[in-house]
């Protein structure tokens, strides 16, 4: 029997959607949702790291750099706990008892070790749907899980119609560019 469900949540466009997936779940098993949002540098949205290189030249530069690098991270993990609260409100009025965290780290390992600490029975997450050469080099979350997981892994795929459209839009990009 289902009594806990770990949801993995990220900011893309599949976040929603697998929300949506674990709290019908949660409802039909009358189970209990962890929201989890793993704060990452690789997180789609993420901001980058200032690149320090010229510090030697411009010693002001590298201070008002990571400045800027603190504020554009506190405002990413502010969206992330909002994005928590409100998914949690969410479910909260569907009766659906949930509770949330965010946690910085590696997301795959950090999803497996939140499940084994929480007991969970199920663990609810996106695939983008990422293959071959993209998979290789940008890692895929979902199959790190499915792999290390102790427990059943539910997983929403991509849904088909965006990523066409996604591939529509990079083909015209890449077609105004070239012109």
């Amino acid at each position: 029997m289902v009594k806990k469900i770990l949801v993995a949540l990220d900011r893309s466009d599949i976040g929603q959607e697998v929300f949506k997936q674990a709290l019908a779940l949660a409802k039909a098993m009358t189970a209990q949702l962890l929201l989890l949002h793993v704060l990452s540098p690789e997180e789609e949205g993420s901001p980058y790291i200032p690149m320090l290189s010229n510090v030697d030249y411009y010693p002001g530069l590298s201070g008002q750099s990571l400045d800027l690098y603190q504020k554009q991270w506190d405002s990413f993990k502010d969206e992330g706990v909002r994005m928590l609260q409100s998914f949690c409100a969410q479910a909260n009025a569907a009766d659906v008892t949930a509770e949330f965290s965010q946690i910085l780290g590696n997301p795959g390992n950090t999803i497996c070790k939140l499940a084994t600490q929480w007991n969970a029975d199920l663990i609810v997450m996106g695939h983008r749907g990422r293959s071959g050469l993209a998979e290789f080099f940008l890692g895929s979350v979902s199959n790190y899980v499915l792999h290390h997981a102790n427990y059943s892994v539910y997983i929403v795929h991509y849904p088909r119609n965006l990523k066409s459209a996604e591939k529509t839009v990079e083909k015209a990009t890449e077609n105004a560019s070239v012109s």
